[in-house]
């Protein structure tokens, strides 16, 4: 078997590892009844999501009728937190061949990391509840680092390698925010077709586009 071109690869986890929109939309939907919004489709949702959940929430309110004043917004903000927290795997689940794909990278020596711009508490505790936890070296979130560090800025990756012990890294996600983050690190993306692409995937300017996981491993290994 031949070696394989990398010793680390980070996953984005919204939209990447698993498919959480049917938990994230009805948080997004208490959030807006706490200020009279009318509720968003599941469709329409996954159109929000990206960047973490302040700017899912941003992006939810401004489609729904404008922004609300700043100490409106951090109270549903927190609102929109404890619900989905409260319901975090009703309803997630991994995408299908997605822990294959694990499998066969763990299998080839690769150490495997998240790097998502959910927070940390909560990037762990969606991890814990679908048994998925074990898988990863370590799990970077957009608050891991402090302000100004997430993605789209080079900094979650570059974390992520240290703490991996260092070596090749390729980056796996569904936004702009995972493909200008590795971008900006110097290291090769694989975008996935199926995921909450903000632009679409073949505009990403991912360095491979894959429409099913099981095509994964082969494109990591063309790069």
């Amino acid at each position: 078997m031949n070696r394989f071109p990398f010793a680390i690869v980070g996953f984005d986890l919204d939209g990447t590892l698993v498919d959480s929109n049917r938990d994230l939309a009805p948080a997004i939907n208490h959030a807006l009844g706490l200020i009279g919004r009318a509720p968003i489709s599941p469709d329409a949702t996954r159109q929000l999501i990206g960047g973490g959940a302040r700017k899912m929430l941003e992006r939810a309110v401004i489609l729904t009728g404008g922004p609300v004043p700043e100490a409106e917004f951090e109270a549903i903000h927190v609102e929109l937190l404890n619900h989905y927290e409260a319901h975090i795997a009703d309803h997630t689940v991994p995408y299908p061949g997605c822990l294959e794909a694990l499998d066969v990278l763990a299998q080839r020596g690769c150490t495997l990391a998240v790097v998502t711009n959910k927070i940390e508490v909560l990037s762990r505790k969606l991890l814990d509840a679908l048994g998925m936890t074990g898988r990863f070296a370590c799990v970077i979130g957009g608050d891991t680092l402090g302000p100004g560090r997430a993605k789209p800025a080079p900094d979650m990756i570059e974390e992520a390698i240290r703490r991996c012990g260092g070596g090749t890294f390729a980056m796996v996600g569904d936004s702009t925010y995972d493909v200008r983050a590795a971008k900006a690190a110097g290291v090769p993306v694989v975008a996935l077709s199926f995921g909450y692409n903000d632009v679409p995937a073949g505009e990403l300017g991912a360095d491979a586009v894959i429409d099913d996981y099981g095509d994964l491993v082969p494109a990591l290994e063309r790069l």
